[in-house]
C-alpha cells in the first residue's frame, strides 16, 4: 500500500512538472526581464511582449503630444527596461478612424517617433528602437464611440525575445 502511494505521489509531481514546463519563461528573456515586463503590464503574444492597455500612450485627437505624465511614465518604464537589460524595442503608433488613412498613416508614425525620442532622452540608444506607424489598420477599441477612439490613439511598446 504504501508504495502504491509512493507510485501515485511521483506520477502526480511528474504530470506537474510537465504541465509547469509548458508555461516556462519564453526563450531569450531572463526571469527578472519577464517579472519586469509583467509589473509594468506587457502581455506576452505568439513572439512578442507589448504593453498592455492601461500602459498605452494615449494621443488626443491629431496629434503627437505626449502629456507630461505620459513622459513620466515612458521615462520610468524606459529605465526600468534597461535596468534589466532589455535595450531594444518596436515601437507602434496608431490612430483611431477619423480622417483619411493616408494621414493617419503619417500620424502614427510620428506618434511612434514621439514616443522613441522620450525613450531616447531617458537613456535608450535611438538605433535600438524602431518606430512604425500602423495607422488605422489595428484597432483595439469600437472606433464608434469617443472612448473606443481615444483608445486607439496609442503607441505600444514592444519587446521581441532574441
Amino acid at each position: 500500500m504504501h508504495s502504491l502511494m509512493r507510485l501515485i505521489f511521483i506520477g502526480v509531481l511528474g504530470a506537474a512538472l510537465l504541465i509547469s514546463g509548458c508555461q516556462s519563461t519564453p526563450k531569450g528573456l531572463s526571469a527578472e526581464q519577464v517579472a519586469l515586463l509583467k509589473s509594468h503590464g506587457f502581455q506576452w503574444t505568439e513572439d512578442r511582449w507589448e504593453l498592455g492597455l492601461s500602459g498605452k500612450v494615449l494621443f488626443d485627437t491629431d496629434s503627437e503630444v505626449v502629456s507630461s505624465a505620459s513622459t513620466a511614465q515612458l521615462t520610468q518604464i524606459t529605465q526600468a527596461l534597461l535596468g534589466v537589460g532589455i535595450q531594444q524595442v518596436r515601437l507602434e503608433g496608431h490612430t483611431d478612424n477619423v480622417g483619411q488613412a493616408a494621414y493617419n498613416e503619417q500620424l502614427s508614425l510620428r506618434r511612434a517617433r514621439t514616443v522613441a525620442a522620450v525613450m531616447q532622452g531617458a537613456g535608450m540608444d535611438a538605433r535600438l528602437i524602431a518606430a512604425y506607424g500602423m495607422g488605422q489598420s489595428k484597432p483595439i477599441a469600437d472606433n464608434n464611440t469617443a472612448e473606443g477612439r481615444s483608445e486607439n490613439r496609442r503607441v505600444a511598446i514592444i519587446v521581441s525575445t532574441p
